[in-house]
């Protein structure tokens, strides 16, 4: 079956229009997503009582790990100026 110009040009124009909304939806898919991380990635959790707690305890062990260690040294200091 032989096709006139007219029907080859109907169909290469029909082509260029089925290229075109594939780049379209494509490039609109690509933005959604590009959208949805943005919006991810932008939203932190909040800190709760509970987290907030955890952190006051563990200052507070840290500070009393460091006083138990100065009154270690001093103890020891203490011993060795017991020896002279």
């Amino acid at each position: 079956m032989l096709y006139g110009a007219d029907t080859l040009a109907f169909w290469q124009v029909d082509n260029q229009e089925i290229q075109m909304m594939k780049l379209g939806k494509n490039v609109s898919a690509a933005l959604a997503m590009c959208a949805l991380l943005a919006a991810i990635s932008g939203c932190q959790k909040q800190e709760g009582p509970v987290e907030r707690a955890g952190k006051e305890v563990d200052q507070a062990v840290e500070k009393a790990g460091e006083k138990i260690e100065k009154a270690g040294e001093s103890i020891q200091d203490a011993a060795k100026g017991d020896k002279k």
